[in-house]
């Protein structure tokens, strides 16, 4: 039997990683705008301690995934965790016999179109749409460049879900040590979808300003209070020379970085959509953010050796950063009020 599902296609952000390129194009297969979707919410949440080493690592703040990446929206996605490489191989291909493309997890290490082929393993996250079990095929999409969407032997795929993500050498760096457990992830909708009108876009905002506004009781950070603490910690713990600090900041910012250059873009879209100056002023600000989420995490990278080196730029950095978060929320909250 060979099955593959129409309407898989690339979509991809610069700024976004195997996450959002992945819940891209699953968006996209559903008849969603993966921008309007993935790009309208904008905030801040973090649980000491809760770091996956994966490159699709996203701060659960909501039940799933996907409901925390688009809180503003009727999506929802769920995990799954097979017993077994067979079972999960099982799994996925009744997913898509009934009709449902997923994304699965998978180590770069095993997978022959990764630059990291062989060389350095890596928890990654792409799309399976179809199989052909007489050639033993299985047909996957990745958006990350080099991208590639196609088939490739089902026991390859299987090496890449079923490993277990070991350290091999000092290139094997962030997503490593993290077995990928042959997980893989189911999205869908759930209720009607809001439509992109200016009440809708106002509605985004207002909820995006409360929840940086807000504060989680217990040791969560949330908000931009949190986001200032989260900041702050990280300078006392490279003075301090944690190294620990290096990969855990790298994981999380990457995710910061990634939510805050897709919702830059999101606001860009829908200022040309309503003809809002105001909103372009505030998404060029945003943009701004994600500059700084930027350079903090390079900064922190370069500094696996000596992590106390690093504490001045990144105090320096994340005083830029939250300074044009203020002017970038003060701009958002009159654009609302013109919209």
């Amino acid at each position: 039997m060979r099955v593959e599902l129409s309407d898989i296609a690339h979509w991809r952000h610069d700024l976004g990683h195997c996450l959002h390129t992945t819940m891209g194009g699953l968006l996209r297969h559903h008849g969603l705008d993966p921008l309007q979707v993935l790009g309208a919410h904008w905030g801040f949440f973090h649980r000491p301690g809760d770091v996956r080493r994966e490159e699709y690592f996203f701060p659960l703040h909501r039940d799933g995934l996907l409901e925390s990446m688009a809180p503003h929206h009727p999506v929802w996605s769920r995990w799954h965790w097979p017993e077994d490489a067979a079972s999960g191989w099982s799994e996925v291909r009744a997913a898509i016999l009934a009709g449902a493309p997923v994304a699965v997890a998978a180590d770069n290490f095993h997978l022959p179109f990764r630059p990291a082929y062989r060389d350095v393993h890596t928890n990654h996250l792409l799309t399976a749409y179809g199989f052909d079990d007489e050639r033993d095929l299985v047909l996957i999409c990745d958006s990350v460049p080099p991208r590639f969407q196609g088939a490739i032997p089902i026991g390859q795929f299987t090496d890449a879900r079923d490993s277990a993500n070991p350290v091999l050498h000092d290139r094997d760096l962030f997503f490593t040590d993290n077995p990928v457990a042959n997980r893989w992830l189911e999205v869908g909708i759930e209720g009607e979808l809001p439509p992109h009108d200016r009440d809708f876009v106002r509605q985004v905002l207002a909820a995006n300003e409360a929840g940086f506004g807000s504060v989680h009781p217990g040791p969560e950070l949330s908000g931009l209070a949190g986001q200032r603490r989260y900041l702050d910690e990280l300078g006392d713990r490279l003075a301090a020379g944690d190294a620990s600090v290096i990969d855990e900041t790298f994981i999380v910012t990457g995710a910061a970085l990634a939510m805050t250059g897709v919702h830059g873009d999101y606001l860009t879209a829908t200022a040309r959509d309503f003809d809002s100056p105001a909103l372009l002023e505030a998404a060029r600000t945003v943009d701004r953010v994600a500059h700084h989420w930027s350079a903090l995490r390079i900064g922190v990278a370069m500094a696996r050796e000596e992590p106390a080196v690093a504490e001045t730029s990144v105090r320096n950095r994340a005083k830029h950063l939250l300074t044009d978060q203020e002017i970038a929320l003060d701009r958002l909250r009159a654009a609302a009020r013109s919209l």
